[in-house]
């Protein structure tokens, strides 16, 4: 099993914002939006709904 751990997490707004409408065009939850967004490897785009 993986050990996760919860965290509180301070965002501006807009990038709340932002984040929110990329994980919804996604079909993902906020969280897995994070995530996904994190485990990319570094360097790599990430792809968005601006970018397409």
């Amino acid at each position: 099993m993986v050990h996760e751990v919860r965290i509180t997490l301070r965002l501006p707004a807009d990038l709340h914002a932002w984040l929110t409408t990329q994980a919804r065009t996604a079909r993902r939850s906020l969280n897995s939006e994070i995530l996904h967004r994190l485990e990319a490897e570094p360097g790599t785009p990430v792809a968005d709904h601006e970018s397409t």
